[in-house]
């Protein structure tokens, strides 16, 4: 506003439309797309709001309104054009705040950007393999095939596309959940090409290429867009060490390292065998149960149960019940490799115990198995146990994906 003779002239409104006009394309252009970042990476207090539909939704505007923001400043300039020379400094501070913060939201924290996949992933047999045996695997068979992917490489890509004996598969990996899953990407039978866009809850979320919903790679379900509710077909997978997994797949082929990713292959050195600290938390005591507490996780026909990791590397062998199936957990000598049956046989339930060499025998006909759950002496030679599908994973992601779960902390 201006002072003549002492009395106070109002600015133009023209002057206080262009202000507005000027924060309204600044909004268009930059808030959605942070907003967006935060929201899909794992910033502080980010993962815990429920908002993964406001995401996909935002997703899907974000770049008509940065049209619209464009369109706005360029407005804006036209007018601006007749201030003082001096105040046009504010566009090229436009433009370069603009340039910084697309890189950022879509480049610097844009996810299938930050963790690239395998285009032609690269297997070897035994005899050419460079992967540690003691690195932890996620395994997979069909058709007499068998594939290992290492959870130090597949853990930096979260997914690989894949086949298996000809079964197209979706190997996937989340390192915030310590999370292995492996899918059948055939969707209402079509093959889908899955992208990472992010993460909520700590999950990582894949987008199929045919209607761009969103799918929880911790359960295989869509929480977003027009297949919500439908979950992806599991595939059934082990996880094991190397060496446990080629002990009993001798002519697995291996997936290699790829030379341009061995920088971010560093990065998650050591991670498939030590189990971390949890920041998080205030609680020193190494047996009480804190957010990345590794678990072993088990769902059948809905009824979910966690064991406790180190209780069950002590016991080696624990029998349970969950809801009305009898099983059998086992973990080897190795402390890493981990297995669930079904403990029934021939319509008779059986009760294990640890044998030798990670051997086992059933109370109920002193009988040998070994430990692929196949009898190898006694009554019931050449019976094979029913494998159950059985989960590693952080007590934070298993509770929130499974909030009805009961828990295990003590085995007897």
């Amino acid at each position: 506003m201006t002072v003549n003779d002492g009395f106070t002239i109002p600015a133009p409104k023209t002057a206080v439309r262009k202000t507005w006009l000027f924060w309204l394309a600044m909004c268009f252009l930059f808030l959605p797309g942070l907003v967006h970042a935060y929201l899909l990476m794992p910033f502080p207090g980010s993962q815990n709001l429920e908002a993964i539909k406001l995401c996909y939704y935002l997703e899907k505007i974000i770049w008509p309104l940065r049209i619209v923001g464009a369109v706005a400043i360029i407005v804006y300039a036209f007018y601006f054009g007749a201030e003082k020379r001096s105040k046009k400094i504010m566009l090229p501070v436009i433009f370069f705040a603009g340039a910084a913060t697309f890189y950022v939201t879509d480049i610097q924290f844009k996810a299938e950007e930050m963790f690239k996949e395998p285009v032609a992933p690269a297997f070897a047999n035994v005899f050419k393999n460079k992967v540690p045996q003691d690195y932890l695997v996620v395994g997979v068979v069909h058709n007499g095939v068998a594939k290992a992917y290492p959870i130090i490489y597949l853990g930096y890509h979260h997914k690989i596309q894949d086949e298996v004996g000809g079964l197209p598969v979706l190997v996937t990996y989340c390192t915030m959940c310590r999370t292995g899953r492996v899918f059948s990407p055939v969707v209402n039978g079509k093959r889908e090409n899955f992208r990472l866009v992010g993460a909520r809850h700590y999950n990582a979320v894949i987008e199929d290429g045919t209607t761009g919903s969103w799918w929880y790679q911790a359960t295989g379900e869509a929480a977003a867009g027009s297949r919500e509710g439908e979950k992806l077909a599991e595939v059934p997978y082990q996880q094991a060490t190397l060496a446990a997994w080629l002990e009993r797949y001798p002519s697995s082929l291996v997936l290699q390292p790829e030379e341009q990713f061995k920088p971010d292959y560093a990065d998650l050195k050591k991670y498939d065998v030590t189990q971390p600290l949890d920041r998080d938390s205030n609680i020193v005591n190494k047996d009480t149960l804190v957010r990345k507490s590794w678990i072993l996780g088990i769902n059948l026909n809905g009824q979910a149960k966690a064991y406790d990791w180190r209780q069950l590397v002590k016991a080696k062998v624990f029998n349970d019940v969950v809801g009305k199936t009898p099983l059998l957990v086992t973990i080897k000598k190795d402390k890493q490799t981990f297995q669930a049956w079904n403990t029934v046989v021939d319509g008779k339930q059986l009760h294990f115990k640890t044998g030798t060499a990670d051997q086992l025998t059933d109370v109920e006909t002193n009988s040998l198995w070994d430990n692929n759950g196949l009898c190898v002496s006694g009554v019931n030679k050449g019976k094979q146990l029913t494998s159950i599908q059985s989960y590693q994973e952080y007590w934070h992601s298993w509770k929130n994906f499974h909030p009805k779960t009961s828990y295990l902390a003590t085995l007897n």
